[in-house]
């Protein structure tokens, strides 16, 4: 069966969208889980600390969870109508070198959800992740839309 990473897009404690990634992980199929990753310790992406520091340790051991993992499902807050920007850095971190895109996202099913106290779901922030998604050549399972106001 299916072993599944989770990224929530949020650093808050009380997070609304690990909240959910949790939610998934207690009805997953006999067999299947839901393992979910973190965005701590991921610093702002500056090539400057990549080019005299390396990779983050924080940032390797998200490559190698997902890298691991049979799919990715992705839990992202609405900020201002798009994506928020601590999801899109650590991303930004995730692609780097630009030899992992491969070997961490290209091909890999990839599922987007959200949750948000607006009325909308998160709509537009799964909308804003497309482009990022088709660039990295994932497998965007588009069967239905997931999100919870």
């Amino acid at each position: 069966m299916a072993q599944l990473v989770g990224i929530a897009g949020s650093l808050r404690s009380g997070s609304v969208n690990q909240s959910l990634l949790k939610a998934a992980s207690q009805v997953m199929p006999l067999g299947s889980s839901l393992e979910t990753g973190t965005l701590e310790g991921i610093p702002l992406y500056n090539e400057d600390i990549e080019s005299t520091e390396g990779i983050p340790v924080a940032v390797s051991r998200l490559q190698d969870q997902i890298a691991a993992g049979d799919g990715l499902v992705i839990a992202t807050p609405e900020y201002n109508n798009a994506m928020p920007g601590v999801l899109k850095n650590a991303m930004d971190w995730l692609t780097r070198p630009p030899s992992e895109i491969g070997r961490v996202f290209r091909n890999r099913p990839v599922a987007i959800i959200g949750a948000t106290p607006g009325g909308f779901g998160t709509v537009l922030a799964q909308i804003s992740w497309l482009p990022v998604m088709r660039t990295l050549g994932v497998r965007l399972w588009t069967g239905g839309r997931m999100q919870v106001s």
